[in-house]
């Protein structure tokens, strides 16, 4: 991938982005979508990239797909299709595109490939890993196997291509207790997320064991911290992602997955709500929801951050960043997250 002086030196070449007023005026049907989170002096810098990136779409037949994890500009932005990691990835089979960027991260990228492997997918920073999909290789796999002899593996998607190869079958956030339940085997193996394998542990008759990774966002908050919160700002409704520790999950008013917990604050719509989980994606929906007040903490993802409206211009322009998976392990990796949407579609899910 180019440095940054580079990708800078490229787009000024070929795009007008410097701030614009009256494009950013132009635009401001989008703009709508986020004027809560984005003030108007930045909307004036954002809009001639935003503007840019959609035209060149349409040129190259490209969709985007937006982590819920992204700054607003791209999440209202640019994205054609918004969710957690497994959501867009599925999205994307069902596009009629010849290019898929992922603004994301890289497991994202690659399990975009796996289910689209005719599709080219785009990476705008190949450095934008993720610190649970790096804390297990398939080596830990076969390590797991060893130590628990004929217990399935479960692995979360947030994995690589390689890890997922290597398992059994996959899981998200959201179907993990069902998957996990479904099993046949009393001792289930899950990884890499030893707290979201705790919290489901504590919901499943199963014997859970666990490879012991975890998402340096999650691990940061504290049972302590939520009982502080409460304590400086009564009727605050606590709603915490179960990749946090359990005792965090424990303190909380609801858990759930990212689409649990968008689900449960547009349902219940309480005056104000502190999302456990990584912060952009309070932003995300505070303009769907103005009468709900999202209040701090604010743990951000640096992986996820790496990626800018201007990164993912250049992509779009030099078709750089392009992903791959060997088709061996692909084939594999699509067979594991197969049977969980083939067995979350038996189940109901």
């Amino acid at each position: 991938m180019a440095d940054l002086q580079t990708i800078r030196d490229t787009l000024s070449a070929h795009y007008d982005l410097a701030p614009s007023p009256q494009l950013a005026e132009d635009m401001a049907d989008i703009y709508a979508k986020m004027d809560r989170v984005v003030t108007p002096p930045d909307w004036v810098m954002y809009a001639p990239y935003v503007k840019a990136i959609n035209d060149l779409k349409a040129k190259r037949n490209a969709v985007i797909l937006g982590h819920n994890y992204m700054t607003p500009e791209i999440f209202h932005g640019v994205s054609d299709f918004v969710g957690d990691s497994l959501q867009i990835a599925m999205k994307a089979q069902d596009v009629d595109a010849d290019v898929i960027v992922q603004a994301g991260v890289h497991f994202m990228a690659e399990t975009t490939k796996i289910l689209c492997p005719e599709k080219t997918v785009l990476m705008p920073d190949m450095e934008a890993g993720c610190s649970l999909a790096e804390s297990i290789t398939a080596d830990g796999i076969d390590e797991m196997r060893a130590k628990y002899p004929g217990a399935p593996v479960v692995t979360y998607v947030n994995t690589t291509a390689d890890v997922k190869a290597a398992s059994d079958i996959c899981c998200t956030s959201s179907n993990a207790v069902q998957i996990v339940d479904a099993m046949e085997s009393d001792t289930v193996i899950m990884t890499p997320d030893q707290y979201l394998a705790q919290n489901v542990a504590n919901q499943s008759k199963k014997n859970v064991v666990y490879w012991p990774g975890s998402c340096i966002v999650h691990e940061q908050y504290t049972a302590q911290d939520l009982r502080d919160f409460r304590e400086w700002n009564p009727g605050t409704r606590l709603i915490a992602h179960p990749e946090c520790p359990p005792d965090v999950v424990a303190e909380a008013d609801f858990s759930g997955s990212t689409s649990g917990i968008i689900k449960y604050v547009t349902d219940e719509k309480p005056e104000k709500a502190m999302l456990i989980t990584e912060c952009s994606m309070a932003s995300n929906i505070a303009d769907e929801l103005p009468e709900v007040d999202f209040v701090g903490p604010c743990n951000m993802c640096p992986y996820m951050k790496k990626i800018s409206l201007e990164k993912i211009l250049y992509v779009l322009h030099t078709m750089e960043g392009q992903v791959e998976v060997d088709p061996a392990v692909a084939d594999k990796a699509r067979a594991s997250v197969q049977k969980m949407i083939d067995l979350s579609k038996q189940l109901g899910l």
